[in-house]
């Protein structure tokens, strides 16, 4: 059927949309470490190549977002705040933002990831990206939730998903911590400049990881009301 993939959902929920909009979202997401890799081994033509694939899926994720917002109605026949959709939707499409605005400042200045660090940094992504793919979990919970009346089973899995989510999240915390003063110890032996843009990187692969914990963590606000 010719016209918009998701016109024929809003007929009756808006949770299918949104739960392919963190479908796309997280893909980004996932390709973040393949970046990094590439960026370790100084290989900005295969940087460049994940680049582009990152760019493609937030563009698409960009898209689903645009139409989400222009199609969601504004009574749902749901236990569900309209508003808190859109703030759903705007943490999500966050994920996939993050993700595109590391590997582009990354990739644009052929930035270099201090070998002493490099390690950490991996695990600081691996951890985000294992954040967001938490949050895909437990959207991907919402429909059968809805249909059970925020109640039995279902329940019980969705809160044990967004405590597994908080956790994750505190963990990309306690990493981010450690992330910086490993890169404190050796700042004075760099090019100040990078120096900040290391900073800034790292800032921005918290983000994505806290990013993904609001968005996942909606739910926990909708199963108290």
């Amino acid at each position: 059927m010719a016209g918009n993939p998701f016109s024929n959902l809003f007929g009756q929920s808006p949770i299918r949309p949104i739960q392919e909009h963190i479908g796309l979202a997280h893909q980004c997401a996932e390709q973040l470490p393949l970046f990094i890799n590439a960026a370790l081994a100084n290989d900005w033509v295969e940087a460049e190549a994940v680049y582009n694939s990152i760019a493609k899926l937030e563009h698409a994720a960009d898209d689903a977002k645009t139409s989400l917002r222009a199609n969601l109605p504004n009574s749902l026949m749901m236990p569900v705040d309209r508003g808190d959709l859109l703030v759903m939707i705007t943490q999500q499409d966050e994920i996939a933002n993050c993700t595109k605005d590391i590997a582009g400042i990354m990739l644009g200045r052929q930035m270099q990831i201090p070998i002493e660090i490099s390690e950490l940094m991996k695990d600081f992504v691996d951890e985000a990206v294992a954040t967001s793919a938490q949050a895909l979990k437990a959207v991907n919970e919402m429909d059968e939730l809805l249909e059970m009346g925020f109640k039995g089973r279902v329940l019980n899995v969705v809160e044990d998903l967004v405590k597994e989510l908080n956790r994750l999240e505190h963990q990309n915390d306690e990493l981010q911590i450690d992330v910086r003063a490993a890169l404190f110890k050796i700042e004075n032996t760099l090019p100040p400049v990078n120096v900040i843009f290391l900073y800034k990187v790292i800032e921005w692969i918290g983000a994505l990881a806290d990013a993904a914990q609001s968005a996942g963590g909606k739910l926990q606000l909708l199963i108290a009301r």
